[in-house]
C-alpha cells in the first residue's frame, strides 16, 4: 500500500515538473491584447510607431515627445498588461523633460507573434535602432529604463549597446531565482527555460545606473535591489521606493520624479524638472 501511495505520489511530482517545463511561459508571460485607451485619452502628445524586430515581426510602440527634451527614455514594461496601463510613468518622464519610447513585446496590445526571452530582447533592440537611427538620437542621450521583468531586458539591451544612463525598477536578480523562491518545493532552476539573468549582466555595464526599489515589495524581496546595486560597476544610485510592487513608485509623492531627476540631471544633463 505504501509503496503504491509513493508512486503515486511521485508521479505527480514528476507530472507537476513537466508541466512547469511545458508550460512556464504562459507563467510568466501575462499579456493583454486590448488597448485600453491611447495617450492622448491623458493628454500627451504621441505619435503611433510600428517596430520591426531582427526576426521580422512588427510591435505596436508610441513615441511620446517631451517640449525642449533633454534626452529620451527607452521604456521595457513588465509581464502584464501592455503599454496602455503605462500613463502614470509616461506623465512623469514627459514633466521631467523626458521624451519616452514605450513598446509592446511580441505578443503584447497590437504586436504580432507570441512572448519569449530570445524574442524580448529582439524587440528591445528594435526599439533601440529606432530610436538611434530613426529619430538621430545619441545614445549618451538616451536613459533605458526596465521595470520588473522590463529589468531583465534592458539590462541585456545596456549590456549590448551602452546607453546615457540604465535604470532598473522592481527588478529580480533573475527569474530562476523568482522561481525558487515562489516554488521552493520545486526543482525550479533546472526546470527553468526563461531567464533573464539581471545580476550576470550588472558588472558588464558600461553606463551610470540607478536601482529602485521598495522595502514593501512583497513579489520581488528587496534584497534583489540590494544584490543588483552591489554588483553594478561606479557610478551608480539607490532609489528607494515606498509601497507594493506594482505601485510603489505613485506611493512616493514627488520624491519619485525628484530621484529620477537628480539622476538624470547628473549623467544625462539637461534642465532640471522645475519644482512648483
Amino acid at each position: 500500500m505504501w509503496v503504491k501511495l509513493l508512486i503515486i505520489v511521485a508521479a505527480a511530482y514528476v507530472g507537476l515538473c513537466l508541466l512547469v517545463l511545458l508550460l512556464q511561459a504562459r507563467l510568466v508571460y501575462l499579456p493583454t491584447r486590448e488597448i485600453a485607451a491611447y495617450p492622448d485619452a491623458a493628454g500627451l502628445p504621441y505619435e503611433p510607431v510600428t517596430l520591426t524586430t531582427p526576426d521580422g515581426l512588427r510591435l505596436s510602440a508610441w513615441f511620446v515627445p517631451a517640449g525642449e527634451p533633454r534626452g529620451a527614455v527607452l521604456f521595457c514594461h513588465g509581464n502584464a498588461g501592455n503599454i496602455s496601463y503605462r500613463f502614470d510613468t509616461l506623465r512623469i518622464l514627459h514633466d521631467l523633460g523626458l521624451s519616452t519610447l514605450i513598446f509592446d513585446y511580441r505578443g503584447y496590445g497590437e504586436s504580432e507573434g507570441r512572448p519569449n526571452e530570445d524574442g524580448t530582447y529582439q524587440d528591445a533592440e528594435a526599439a533601440w535602432r529606432w530610436l538611434i537611427e530613426e529619430k538621430g538620437m545619441a545614445p549618451e542621450q538616451v536613459v533605458i529604463f526596465g521595470r520588473s521583468l522590463g529589468g531583465g531586458v534592458a539590462s541585456w539591451l545596456a549590456a549590448e549597446h551602452p546607453p546615457g544612463a540604465l535604470i532598473l525598477e522592481s527588478t529580480f536578480t533573475s527569474l530562476p531565482d523568482m522561481g525558487a523562491r515562489i516554488y521552493p518545493f520545486l526543482p525550479v532552476r533546472l526546470l527553468a527555460r526563461i531567464r533573464y539573468p539581471t545580476l550576470e549582466r550588472m558588472p558588464k555595464l558600461a553606463c551610470p545606473v540607478l536601482i529602485a526599489h521598495s522595502r514593501d515589495d512583497t513579489l520581488v524581496p528587496y534584497d534583489h535591489g540590494r544584490r543588483l546595486f552591489e554588483a553594478a560597476p561606479e557610478p551608480k544610485a539607490f532609489l528607494e521606493l515606498q509601497g507594493d510592487h506594482n505601485g510603489g513608485f505613485m506611493d512616493m509623492g514627488q520624491a519619485y520624479p525628484d530621484g529620477l531627476d537628480a539622476f538624470i540631471s547628473q549623467h544625462i544633463g539637461g534642465r532640471a524638472a522645475s519644482r512648483e
